[in-house]
């Protein structure tokens, strides 16, 4: 029982440790993506799309292909060049969580 109990606990603390933090992702938002995507992710030019309400993983992923070179775009990729795995999954959780105004989640 107690076995359990440890290895529960270490399985809990790391769910914690690689958790996204809303708050770093809305203030790395505010940093980095704001100026083309809005803070919130809800763009208001039509060269730029929308993040808002999209699912978090599709985002995650976008980073990291942008990063990595697999999905070409200059600009993004100079962007999500300076970005850690942390940053990533958290501006893709802060994206995911904020509303879009279509009314409904990607």
């Amino acid at each position: 029982m107690k076995a359990a109990l440890v290895i529960l606990s270490g399985v809990a603390l790391i769910s914690a440790a690689s958790a996204a933090d809303l708050a770093a992702g809305a203030a790395k938002a505010k940093e980095v993506c704001a100026a083309c995507h809005g803070a919130d992710g809800n763009s208001t030019d039509v060269n730029n799309p929308r993040l808002a309400g999209q699912h978090a993983d599709y985002l995650a992923k976008a980073l990291r292909d942008y990063k990595s070179g697999e999905r070409a775009n200059p600009i993004m990729k100079g962007f999500a060049s300076a970005l850690s795995k942390q940053d990533i999954e958290n501006l893709a959780a802060h994206f995911s969580s904020q509303k879009s105004p279509l009314g409904f989640k990607y």
